[in-house]
């Protein structure tokens, strides 16, 4: 393999987009890890971690600070198994759980980016007053299926509103949230009153409840469970133990995929007509951007965008594309949120009819 010379990517987006999409001879593992560790230097470590896995052909997107590391990335198959041998090398990553994607037919990453953040999870906490690594109780599939079945218990999503709104599992909590600060401070203030439950938290991959199942305990709550995993894991152990599915719709990702299907149900609307739809695309208009629900009939009505104004903007030329997206900073504003939007025509039309 070919010694990396640059700690960093140099090539720009849409070359490494095609890359990828025109390689049809590389298979790729797509795959997600974390843990909670006091790292002394993150950025030694953050560099280390780059030369190593870019000679590997990994790709993905990995947080690392002094809490620990967030990985989601994609490995060729080839080099898996030297990828995991030096992973598990680093002691504090040893034997580290790797969340294997459910569905990974489809590209997943397309370049590799190591950041440096002052949290491996943006919580808006001062971590100070709690110890993170006092967490909840971990559950397996099975495990976390007999505790849901217990009219004790309170299954709570500590997911995103978007990401929900496509798939969770049956009788779950999930607060209307665009953040997961947001969602601790509105879960706690909704089961104050019910501290001796018992408080059954998911997510994506077990990251975000490893840091709310602490966080909860440390407010008082008694009995706080997490599903080991998340619904990745939980999706395998069900898979190979025949288990009941509890969990109904798609998990949704953050990479290019958006989307895992756990169960063949669609409880999901095109976020533009309303038909039955759980996929997730972003509006072709790269001024835009936004993330949304979109059918297969308004993709081609719209031409991949999100309203009529955005597949306009797709069509003009450069400049003046440019020139819209300075005097349109819709990234900035409060109502432009991932799956919220006024030009949403079916979402905008929901969202009317449900205020009071």
């Amino acid at each position: 393999m070919k010694k990396v010379k640059h700690l960093y990517n140099r090539v720009n987006r849409e070359e490494l987009r095609s890359r990828v999409y025109s390689d049809d001879k590389t298979t790729r593992v797509t795959l997600s890890f974390y843990r909670y560790y006091h790292i002394s230097d993150p950025g030694e470590f953050r560099d280390r971690l780059y030369a190593e896995w870019a000679e590997m052909g990994v790709l993905g997107r990995t947080y690392i600070s002094w809490e620990g590391i967030n990985a989601q990335i994609s490995v060729p198959k080839e080099n898996f198994d030297q990828f995991k041998e030096e992973l598990y090398s680093i002691d504090w990553l040893n034997n580290v759980r790797l969340n294997i994607a459910v569905e990974a037919e489809a590209p997943s990453f397309y370049k590799l980016t190591l950041k440096v953040r002052d949290k491996i999870v943006a919580d808006g906490l001062n971590d100070d007053t709690f110890d993170v690594t006092n967490k909840g109780i971990h559950l397996n599939a099975a495990d976390f299926n007999k505790l849901a079945d217990d009219p004790n218990t309170i299954i709570v999503d500590m997911r995103n509103h978007y990401e929900a709104e496509v798939g969770h599992f049956k009788d779950a909590l999930t607060p209307d949230v665009d953040t997961f600060r947001e969602a601790l401070h509105v879960v706690e203030e909704e089961l104050k009153d019910q501290k001796d439950k018992n408080i059954l938290m998911y997510c994506t991959g077990g990251i975000r409840c490893e840091k709310a199942s602490a966080y909860y305990k440390h407010k008082g709550f008694k009995n706080v469970y997490q599903l080991n995993g998340g619904i990745i894991e939980y999706a395998r152990q069900v898979k190979e133990q025949g288990l009941e599915n509890k969990y109904i719709g798609k998990n949704f990702v953050f990479d290019d995929r958006l989307g895992e299907r756990i169960s063949e149900d669609v409880i999901a609307r095109c976020h533009q007509c309303g038909e039955p739809c759980d996929d997730h695309t972003n509006c072709a208009n790269d001024g835009c951007h936004l993330l949304f629900i979109q059918c297969e009939n308004c993709r081609q009505k719209y031409e991949g965008c999100c309203s009529e104004e955005c597949n306009e903007v797709l069509h003009w030329d450069e400049e003046k594309r440019l020139e819209w997206r300075r005097n349109n900073p819709l990234q900035t504003t409060d109502k432009y949120i991932k799956g919220r939007s006024e030009k949403l025509t079916y979402k905008k039309k929901l969202n009317s009819k449900l205020k009071p």
